[in-house]
């Protein structure tokens, strides 16, 4: 693998940034400050998957997030999430920080509803590989499912590699039984564009249950991820990579 790659840190994305409207809007806020109130999450998992590759070398540390976030009454929210982190191509990283901006709401009177943020990735131990995000989100219900259209573009250098740009897209289902199972997945694309680089397309699929004030998620991850890749096509690559289980519980305050 080229060791000026740094695998992405991801974890946090899924813990925060695919729940931020819950976050959000978190009924659970009780402290108000500035027209705004406060939520959380917390999140441990036996893996941490995001776009088809683990951040945490295939489960070797353990797989731990935390987010705390602050939403002004209009939509506008602001936090900070930190995550555990394992690079081998960067033994001095084992966490990430970072922090982010955005807003969620609906257009007009639709039932289309947006959410849109801006993450700073800041890795300790490896300043030159911190890069921003950001996530352009639109959802809608179709009868019992939700269909969440994601766009996400780089805005700066691909973890500090010059000339190197991503943009991911994704299609992100999901629906919510009578038992109060939800079932959800995503299929998505990452396109990386430079020289030497190439993209790759990912999927997961699983179901997740609140069960006494805690979520349980049960899901399955995979990618187009091969030997060929220009990128992630060696040993060390493919097994971030390998198709897996993840089973994790959070908490969202």
């Amino acid at each position: 693998m080229n060791k000026v790659i740094k695998t992405a840190n991801r974890v946090l994305i899924g813990t925060m940034l695919l729940s931020c409207p819950l976050l959000a809007s978190a009924e659970q806020s009780k402290e108000e400050l500035f027209n705004g109130t406060f939520s959380g999450s917390a999140k441990i998992a036996t893996d941490s998957v995001f776009r088809g590759e683990s951040t945490v070398a295939d489960g070797d540390t353990a797989a731990m997030s935390a987010g705390f976030t602050w939403t002004h009454n209009n939509g506008f929210y602001a936090g900070v999430s930190g995550a555990t982190a394992q690079y081998e191509s960067t033994p001095d990283i084992r966490a990430n920080l970072s922090p982010y901006i955005g807003r969620f709401g609906t257009f007009g009177n639709s039932d289309i509803s947006y959410n849109v943020v801006v993450y700073h990735y800041t890795y300790s131990g490896s300043s030159n590989s911190n890069y921003t995000e950001l996530w352009l989100e639109v959802a809608k219900d179709f009868g019992p499912v939700n269909m969440k259209l994601e766009v996400t573009p780089t805005l700066d250098d691909w973890f500090g590699v010059d000339g190197w740009s991503g943009i991911n897209y994704a299609v992100h289902p999901s629906t919510t039984f009578e038992n109060g199972i939800t079932l959800s997945g995503s299929v998505g694309y990452q396109d990386l564009t430079g020289e030497g680089a190439d993209g790759w397309g990912h999927w997961n699929l699983g179901f997740s249950k609140e069960l006494y004030g805690l979520n349980v998620d049960f899901r399955y991850h995979d990618s187009t991820m091969d030997s060929s890749h220009p990128v992630y096509g060696d040993e060390q690559g493919l097994r971030i990579f390998d198709s897996r289980f993840v089973f994790s519980v959070s908490k969202s305050f």
